[in-house]
């Protein structure tokens, strides 16, 4: 069986890999772009794999196009994994309606749950304006708030949710989950549908976005959106740029509501530098990174060979994705 990865996967996996001997394959790809086969070098057509793991050493650099290209022009596609939780990429679609399973990966959820953590505790203690006193040598005394006694808005309560939810309830907070199965979960106060965040919005401390772009999901935090949200509350967004409408977000913050907005994911990525949100004193821009802890490879890596395991003894495999939604769009268009 052919197995297309990153050649960082297999260094990091060599003991993992050399348990399977005789049963693999591997086709490498190298930071150069080129693809290697038992010290060979491979093109693109003569590539196909079997089997692709799309690690995150692949996506966010120059190789993610021709490993994808390799990935899609394989004959004998039948499973990809992927190294993320996201599977909204249009390359992901191409894939399912190619025939192949797709399954997710979610070990940047403990760090996405930590950047959240993070974010918020540095709006509510007034972060910017303690690091502003810092550097003009300025003896203020700052009052900061708690996240004890407030109410959190999740809306994506998968394992990113989840992760929010745990730590935010460990502070003290009261934690609503948004999802479609809304049977109750430990890491929540609550879990309700989507058609309810209008009912909580107003008494809602902390939103945060975790979920993904969709149909039903695109320009969801609008300009009612903003507009019902709670004076002094604080806007994370950690899912996809195309939940948020921008313009109305700007006008909304310059009115004082939500008090500050953190984001990681944006309509334009990388940025651009003359986007005002750059600058805006009540946002909190990073570059699409909530997920890049250093933990995330590993629990990434251990989640594929969990999986590949399964699949070479013909077993179901974990967080695969449902080929009806994929297909429905296609039926759509």
């Amino acid at each position: 069986m052919r197995l297309l990865i990153h050649e960082n996967v297999n260094e990091r996996n060599r003991a993992a890999f050399d348990a399977l001997k005789g049963q693999l394959e591997l086709v490498l790809m190298g930071d150069d772009g080129r693809l290697r086969s038992n010290g060979t070098e491979v093109s693109i057509g003569e590539a196909q794999p079997e089997v692709v793991f799309a690690s995150a050493d692949v996506f966010f650099t120059p190789v993610a196009q021709p490993f994808m290209f390799a990935s899609l022009k394989s004959r004998t596609l039948k499973w990809v994994q992927s190294g993320s939780a996201g599977l909204d990429n249009p390359v992901f679609k191409q894939i399912v309606q190619s025939g192949a399973r797709l399954t997710a990966s979610h070990g940047q959820a403990v760090g996405m749950g930590d950047y959240v953590l993070w974010a918020v505790l540095d709006v509510l203690q007034d972060g910017p304006g303690r690091r502003s006193s810092q550097a003009v040598r300025t003896w203020q005394r700052r009052q900061s708030r708690e996240i004890a006694g407030t109410r959190w808005l999740v809306l994506g309560f998968g394992a990113v949710g989840q992760g929010v939810g745990r730590r935010a309830r460990a502070f003290g907070a009261h934690v609503t989950g948004v999802r479609r199965n809304l049977t109750s979960d430990v890491n929540a106060d609550a879990i309700v549908a989507l058609s309810d965040i209008w009912r909580l919005l107003p008494d809602t401390d902390v939103v945060v976005l975790a979920i993904p772009a969709t149909p039903q999901t695109l320009r969801l935090a609008d300009e009612t959106f903003f507009s019902t949200m709670k004076r002094g509350s604080v806007f994370v967004n950690v899912g996809r740029g195309a939940l948020v409408d921008e313009s109305s977000m700007l006008a909304a913050l310059d009115r004082g509501i939500p008090e500050h907005a953190v984001l990681d994911v944006f309509d334009t990525e990388p940025l651009p530098a003359d986007n005002v949100l750059w600058t805006h004193p009540r946002v909190t821009v990073t570059a699409h990174c909530s997920g890049l802890s250093r933990g995330n490879p590993g629990r990434n890596d251990a989640a594929f060979f969990d999986n590949l395991n399964r699949y070479l003894a013909g077993e179901a495999l974990h967080d695969q994705a449902d080929p009806k939604e994929f297909l429905a769009e296609r039926a759509k268009g």
